[in-house]
């Protein structure tokens, strides 16, 4: 079994275990399970980066064996630059959603850990998918175990939630799935998705197909104007649902249009960038005003996350080496950021049981340690320098500025935006006199929370403060895709 198969199958088998084993009275032995088996998908992630070759756009650790012969469907697994970092992202983050739901999940705690050990091999598929059909089984697959987390977890709304998480992304989903069988059938019975990249498409053809993949990756990212669910999911979404939500889910989509969209109809891409730029630049300035009048500091950061991702999009359609690279930046700073943000929330929530800006105030006083990683966390969704959330920010303004210096304008002011609600929300919840007897009585976090925050905050920092690692795997890559993208492929 090769290294993909390892990093998707180990967390997946340990989550079945989970299922299978886990006893209501066995919750110590179900938690420590669960650890180890997110460990284990961590570690056998590790080769991964002392082994992959910068110099190369090429796949990587590839495997390839047939799977379903009658239809030509293979088990097809590679990485590139494109897709590298997600995977052991996608596993560091589901060590730390483990650790962090340790005390807060009291019932079917076995489930509840097995679901996300499952969702976490399943997103990795996702990443490392070279088969169209094989990408969409693990694309799809993701619904289920997060539509469980938010409806058996969740809060007082978690089947209208859940429900609207399914029905948007499942719906979008079934029109790239018609995109799918056509190019199956126009490259002649494959499903290879590097073969799709090299078809001769017509106008019409491409445009039919970029709508189809925009309707499942738009939701999925999501944009504006079909980003309605997401504010509501995370809501009713117990605090690790929404930090994965959040730190990766979110990336499939944007990664989507990097795998599909761009490389298989690059006329469509250029033809109707347009519309993807004023689509990216509304979230990037109208989802940041809303976030500005947030009550609940869980829809807030929401709100916050549709605007980051807006970036993503922009950076991905103003074609250029910049551009892209920091769309890609942006989604792995979004991913440690945006999930210490729900985390934070959470560490509250568990004390307090309210996500109301207005229950809070002066929480510095009694929760000091807890502020101060708060703060920088805060910092960093407002794109403060030295943390990770101003890298990708900064080179997607660059590059827009480079393509028009309009479109640069209007994006540099999300970052006027982002300050705003967020030194806002610190400010009524943080600073200032302690505001009632709840935070009155509040306890500074633990160990295990000051590990996690922790964790998340040397990420933050380092990725801020040097993050040539982070790009040098990518650039190659990019540079192939942008090639691919100016060549016509029109017959």
């Amino acid at each position: 079994m090769g290294l993909l198969s390892l990093a998707i199958w180990t967390p997946i088998l340990f989550g079945v275990v989970l299922l299978a084993l886990g006893r209501e009275s066995q919750v110590r032995a179900v938690r420590w399970l669960a650890l180890i088996g997110a460990i284990a998908g961590l570690l056998v992630t590790l080769p991964l980066l002392s082994g992959f070759d910068t110099t190369t756009a090429n796949m990587q650790f590839v495997e390839k064996s047939l799977w379903i012969e009658r239809f030509n469907i293979h088990y097809h697994l590679g990485l590139d630059g494109l897709s590298f970092w997600f995977v052991p992202l996608t596993a560091f983050i589901t060590v730390i959603v483990v650790i962090a739901s340790w005390e807060n999940i009291t019932e079917r705690v076995n489930q509840y850990m097995g679901a996300f050990l499952i969702l976490s091999g399943l997103m990795v598929g996702v990443f490392c998918a070279l088969d169209g059909l094989l990408f969409y089984v693990f694309f799809e697959a993701t619904l289920i175990p997060m539509y469980l987390i938010i409806g058996i977890w969740g809060g007082p709304n978690k089947i209208y939630a859940a429900f609207k998480f399914f029905l948007y992304t499942l719906m979008g989903s079934l029109l790239t799935l018609v995109a799918l069988i056509y190019l199956y059938n126009k490259s002649g019975g494959s499903f290879d998705i590097q073969t799709w990249h090299q078809l001769p498409l017509g106008g019409t053809a491409q445009t039919l197909i970029f709508f189809a993949f925009f309707a499942a990756f738009a939701v999925k990212v999501p944009m504006w104007p079909v980003h309605t669910w997401l504010p509501d999911v995370h809501v009713e979404a117990p605090t690790g649902g929404s930090a994965v939500l959040a730190a990766i889910m979110l990336k499939l989509g944007a990664y989507g249009f990097l795998r599909f969209s761009l490389p298989i109809a690059p006329d469509a891409a250029r033809e109707w960038a347009w519309l993807m730029i004023t689509l990216s630049l509304v979230a990037v300035i109208y989802v940041g005003m809303v976030a500005l009048v947030q009550k609940d500091m869980k829809k807030l950061v929401a709100y916050s996350s549709v605007a980051h991702m807006g970036f993503v999009t922009l950076g991905f359609f103003i074609f250029n080496d910049l551009g892209v690279a920091g769309g890609i930046v942006q989604m792995i700073a979004h991913g440690f950021v945006s999930g210490a943000m729900f985390l934070c929330i959470g560490v509250l929530y568990d004390r307090v049981h309210s996500r109301e800006i207005a229950a809070y105030g002066g929480v510095v006083n009694t929760m000091p340690k807890f502020a101060a990683f708060a703060l920088l966390f805060a910092m960093a969704n407002c794109g403060l320098p030295a943390t990770a959330g101003f890298v990708g920010e900064w080179m997607v303004i660059l590059a827009a500025v480079k393509f028009n210096f309009w479109v640069g304008m209007g994006a540099a002011t999300a970052l006027m935006f982002g300050a705003a609600y967020t030194l806002w929300m610190y400010k009524r919840v943080y600073l200032g006199p302690v505001a009632n007897d709840h935070v009155k009585e509040l306890q500074d976090i633990n160990c295990r929370e000051f590990l996690v925050l922790g964790v998340l905050a040397v990420a933050v920092l380092y990725m801020g403060i040097y993050p040539k690692p982070f790009t040098d795997v990518m650039d190659v890559s990019v540079a192939q895709l942008l090639q691919h993208v100016a060549q016509s492929k029109l017959p």
